[in-house]
């Protein structure tokens, strides 16, 4: 048993993190060398990530044969991701209100040192009005999305390259295999790079602890504490529920995503783990046209454990700075925190960024106050990453049910443990269905 948990990647990554917490607390100085290990295993994932997005949508496009659909598909899943992001966001507000984190500090706006977030305002200007966010979405260029690696700009182009080979028929046929083709290949280079997991959570855990330590959560420890109790309410009720009513059960879903989960503790980024989440849901029976729309899209649009942190964190703010809100105060946080909160990814220091944005937004609330939170931001930024990777896992499934694009008898057999997946396996993926009637094509 001991043997089978030193060889499982489950196994590698704890003993990664315990690794990167003696390494912190003991050799702090040394610790904090390490974090090349943490960054270069984040950058490695990345760079693999816009290509296999694109391969997955155009492949799972095309396989659909039916451009509508896709549409449907795309339209739910953004109505899902707005409908859940407004409960976490006032999830956020009412157990601040309630709660109270910063009630008793009494800091004066005065006393606190702006110069530390020189660094974070002067990107406020990234997060943009709803208008100018639409049209970022549209690459300068084809490779310049490829380039930047922005997830929106090579999904949109994934999206019409796909529709652009489903049109063409059986013309299209021969691209759509090559596709696929490549999509295996980049995920076998995902495998590689898997590899390297523990290795970089244990740079990356290391790093936090010696440069951070437990005693910058002494002051603002009860905030950190709320709010992973926020998140964790939120996934076991609010998405635990909505999965419940899809037909499976929360905690069985995060065994089965239990490495990705702590890799993503341990690197408090959710980019380090979608292409390995991507083949999971596609493992466990989703189809892989639902998974390729609904993944990248909620990586911008879905942002769970980000509403919760800018609603909280906003109301902390007001507290510890004996700032008073009104209703009005409290439902305008929700409304401009439900417009910035979808400009989050992409954005360097986003957090930090997307809170200042949304407190320019709100003069009641002191900007500078933002200084309070800086020295505990990487560890709610744990918090956060998980709380997003577990939102749209679950909004994939809901999607799937909802469009029936999911293999319901494989998917509970999976997470009952009574079928083991091999993710190095090929996904045996849907053949590419040829509309019956593409006689529009001689018209272009």
């Amino acid at each position: 048993m001991i043997k089978r948990f030193h060889k499982s990647l489950f196994g590698q990554v704890v003993i990664a993190l315990v690794l990167g917490i003696l390494l912190g607390a003991l050799w702090p100085e040394f610790a904090i060398k390490l974090k090349p290990l943490g960054d270069g295993f984040i950058k490695l994932i990345k760079m693999i990530i816009a290509p296999l997005v694109f391969c997955v949508v155009v492949h799972g496009i095309c396989s659909t044969g039916d451009l509508k659909k896709v549409g449907r598909v795309g339209v739910k899943a953004l109505i899902y991701f707005e409908v859940v992001t407004t409960f976490a966001l006032a999830l956020g507000v009412i157990l601040a209100y309630t709660l109270q984190p910063g009630v008793g500090m009494n800091v004066s706006p005065g006393s606190l040192d702006a110069s530390a977030l020189s660094g974070y305002t002067d990107r406020v200007s990234q997060v943009t009005s709803t208008v100018d966010f639409i049209m970022k979405i549209i690459p300068s260029a084809f490779i310049d999305a490829f380039a930047k690696g922005d997830i929106l700009q090579v999904l949109l182009i994934a999206i019409l390259f796909g529709c652009g080979v489903a049109a063409l028929g059986e013309h299209g046929r021969p691209v759509t295999v090559a596709v696929d083709h490549l999509a295996h290949v980049f995920f076998k280079v995902i495998g590689f790079i898997v590899k390297l997991a523990p290795i970089g959570v244990m740079g990356a855990v290391a790093f936090t602890v010696g440069k951070y330590g437990v005693d910058s959560l002494k002051q603002l420890g009860l905030l950190v504490v709320i709010f992973y109790a926020t998140c964790a309410i939120f996934v076991v009720l609010v998405l635990g529920t909505i999965l419940r009513f899809a037909g499976f059960n929360i905690f069985k879903l995060l065994g089965y995503l239990r490495e990705e989960l702590l890799v993503v503790l341990g690197t408090a980024s959710s980019d380090s783990v979608l292409p390995q989440v991507m083949r999971k849901l596609e493992l466990m029976g989703i189809k892989n046209s639902t998974v390729g729309l609904v993944i990248p899209t909620g990586y911008s649009f879905n942002l769970d454990g980000f509403s919760i942190y800018l609603t909280l964190a906003a109301v902390f703010i007001a507290q510890a700075t004996n700032t008073p809100l009104s209703l009005v105060d409290l439902l305008t946080i929700l409304a401009i925190s439900l417009i910035t909160s979808k400009g989050a990814h992409g954005v360097p220091g986003s957090a930090i960024v997307i809170l200042a944005a949304t407190l320019s937004a709100i003069p009641a609330i002191p900007a500078i106050g933002l200084v309070l939170v800086l020295s505990v931001d990487w560890f709610m930024g744990m918090a956060r990453a998980l709380t997003n990777m577990i939102g749209n896992c679950v909004a994939t499934v809901v999607v799937g049910v909802w469009e029936k694009d999911i293999d319901v008898a494989r998917a509970h057999k999976v997470l009952d443990g009574e079928l083991e997946v091999d993710l190095r396996a090929p996904i045996q993926r849907e053949p590419v269905v040829v509309p019956e009637n593409i006689s529009y094509i001689k018209n272009i």
